[in-house]
């Protein structure tokens, strides 16, 4: 493989005047055809001579051109022949062919050679044609994929948590969920009887010479040179994973066909193989080509060698994060040839230990997994046990969707601390009781039930007193407020005292409604309340205004008349009694002291029990009439909070409910 690249080298400046950019791009080391017909790469026969010069047909594209197709469509590469833009300078003397190219010698025959052994032309279409029977023999339809029921509404479900959620997560939150909704939906319209699986591997570890290994012939170029492999390389097994490849970004001309027997090809029927670039390459675009693709693909095989296979950037970067991937993976270990004895075996164990602290399932002993394997590529030895691995693995057919499903469990993964705690949520009927109840003291309804129950022993006292102490207070209220009602703005002092107790109402309901949430959903709820609490002192005063004593004085029960006739009798007792001794003082009637003695004590004692015995009646009116101002003043006052705060944080609660009942389908949790 060196000389080959060595003569690529020495005839750079011989073929950039002969080919165009695409064909300097091509990958050297082996020969191959993508699945459309396009040549590339070079390669030497079995016998190690070099590449034959092509036609001129074949070189003469401009850039960006595909190559002409053979006959049959699918003509696969065989090992000695050559790409375009290889070989010595071509004559221009050379007899041209009826399609434009050049004309082959026939055998025996004294056609011109530019020294170098070329094969024959019979022997290239024999297995052309030998390659194209076995395709044509083996057809593969490319019905689109399907996903089974659980992913099909696990996928649902994740789909209606990112709708959910846009308005309470970030763009980069979200961004994950939304590209395996992207990536789940491309790969279900592509083939489903195809499965990509990506070659990667650190620098060294051999991964080329594997995916060279398992082609059956030299396709990725390798060699000493770091780094070897600069843009991913597939090849095909079967036609129809073009869509496939296209969506990798591939291009056409580092697409390859293997040259296989139809044993080999039915064996791994389906598999579409891509060798990456180096994971650790030291070129930045390299290891952005290999990260791109991983993503895409439906399965790996991870290579490493026995120096760098404890790596800490293979695993820390790579193998952890995709540990839930474990069931499309293989982790190859390759070059056991170098190992002596039982070395390999304890390797081997040491790279199961690390990849179970990577917290890799191993699919030992029927478990599902990753599968992990010794081989050499060098040598052959492991590399059919793979192949049988590989195939039975692609006669599953279950690798995309095993792959989607990983990648939503991944998905979720990373969601969990936005959707669920594992504590409980929601606000309980006690907050909500505290709330109202910090709302009603805001505005003061106990003080509002006391102050009505002292109006109406006012009113019953004035009602049912003695006219001497009824004129007193007439007095005095010529200097106090009417009796009877209730103030309607309070103090400046008062009124800071109550926006301040509505505002740290609000602000404990909300603390305790955003118990248990995830960050994002708790800031919800708390802008929710505070939204409500703009305006609430205000609304708060005018429901009070509203809700508190209607004007004037409270009204009366029945028996207030009764007491207000033993009044006036008490009075007219005392007036008669008074007038009778004047008149016995001045000496109009006779003398006799008792009976209008009698008759002022009667009425100077009547009126005070009167008094006294409606104050006692009057407790129980008056306390019911307090009460219930204070309860209308404090179902005003729920009411309120209620509509401005409670319900909006009710809807956000129910909002984070319907988010983490979809998080729930989506790992696969009732």
């Amino acid at each position: 493989m060196t000389a080959v690249a060595d003569q690529d080298h020495t005839d750079h400046s011989d073929r950039s005047d002969r080919t165009g950019p695409a064909e300097h791009d091509a990958p050297t080391g082996g020969p191959g055809e993508s699945a459309d017909g396009d040549r590339g790469g070079h390669g030497r026969d079995t016998a190690g001579e070099a590449p034959r010069e092509p036609a001129a047909a074949e070189t003469a594209q401009t850039p960006g051109e595909v190559p002409r197709k053979a006959a049959d469509g699918a003509h696969a590469r065989v090992p000695g022949e050559e790409t375009a833009g290889e070989g010595p300078a071509r004559r221009t003397d050379a007899p041209r062919g009826v399609d434009g190219g050049e004309a082959r010698p026939e055998e025996g025959a004294g056609g011109w050679d530019d020294g170098l052994i070329a094969r024959r032309v019979n022997e290239d279409e024999q297995v052309a044609a030998a390659a194209a029977e076995s395709r044509v023999s083996m057809p593969l339809t490319s019905a689109p994929l399907a996903y089974d029921g659980a992913l099909r509404s696990r996928l649902d479900a994740l789909r209606e948590l990112v709708g959910l959620s846009r308005t309470r997560l970030d763009s980069r939150t979200l961004a994950e969920a939304g590209r395996v909704l992207d990536e789940a939906a491309a790969r279900r319209r592509l083939s489903g009887q195809h499965t990509v699986v990506a070659v990667a591997g650190a620098t060294g570890s051999g991964k080329s010479q594997l995916f060279n290994a398992l082609a059956g012939v030299a396709i990725s170029e390798t060699g000493v040179r770091r780094p070897t492999t600069a843009l991913p390389i597939a090849c095909t097994w079967s036609d129809g994973a073009a869509a496939l490849i296209d969506r990798i970004g591939i291009p056409g001309r580092l697409r390859r066909r293997p040259v296989q027997s139809p044993e080999a090809e039915e064996q791994l029927r389906g598999l579409v193989l891509v060798d990456l670039p180096d994971l650790d390459s030291a070129a930045v675009q390299h290891r952005e080509h290999a990260e791109r693709v991983l993503a895409l693909v439906d399965a790996v095989i991870w290579v490493v060698d026995p120096e760098k296979y404890a790596d800490a950037v293979l695993h820390e970067r790579y193998l952890r994060p995709m540990a839930g991937h474990a069931e499309v993976m293989f982790v190859v270990l390759n070059q056991v040839d170098r190992l002596p004895g039982e070395a390999a075996e304890q390797v081997l164990d040491d790279l199961r230990r690390l990849l179970d602290e990577d917290g890799i399932a191993l699919g030992e002993y029927g478990e599902p997994g990753a599968h992990v394997l010794a081989l050499s590529a060098l040598t052959g030895e492991g590399v059919g046990e793979l192949r049988e691995a590989l195939g039975q693995f692609l006669a599953e057919r279950a690798a995309p969707a095993r792959r989607i499903a990983a990648d939503l469990d991944s998905a979720a993964v990373g969601l969990r601390p936005v959707y669920a705690t594992g504590l409980r949520t929601g606000l309980s009927e006690e907050a909500r009781d505290e709330f109202a109840a910090r709302l009603a003291d805001a505005v003061g309804a106990t003080a509002a039930g006391e102050a009505a129950e002292r109006a109406w022993l006012r009113n019953a006292n004035r009602a049912c007193g003695t006219p001497w102490l009824r004129l007193w207070r007439w007095y005095q209220d010529r200097y106090d407020p009417v009796t009877g009602r209730l103030a309607q703005r309070s103090p400046a002092d008062e009124e800071a005292t109550a926006r301040q107790r509505v505002e740290q109402a609000v602000r404990i309901v909300a603390e305790r409604a955003a118990v248990g949430m995830p960050a994002p959903w708790a800031q919800a709820v708390r802008e929710a309340a505070a939204r409500g609490a703009h305006g609430l002192p205000e609304a708060l005063d005018e429901l009070a205004a509203r809700a508190g004593l209607p004007s004037g004085k409270p009204p009366r029960p029945g028996w207030w008349p009764v007491a207000v006739l033993s009044q006036a009798a008490m009075t007219i007792l005392q007036v008669v009694g008074g007038l009778w001794l004047v008149a016995q003082i001045v000496g109009v009637m006779a003398p006799n002291l008792g009976v209008p003695v009698l008759l002022m004590v009667l009425g100077i004692v009547g009126g005070p029990l009167v008094e006294w015995g409606c104050r006692m009646a009057a407790r129980g009116p008056a306390r019911r009439y307090g009460q219930e101002a204070e309860r209308r003043l404090r179902e005003a006052a729920a009411g309120c909070g209620r509509a401005r705060v409670l319900d909006p944080v009710a809807a956000e609660l129910l909002r984070y409910r319907e988010v983490r009942e979809q998080y729930g389908r989506v790992v696969g949790v009732g």
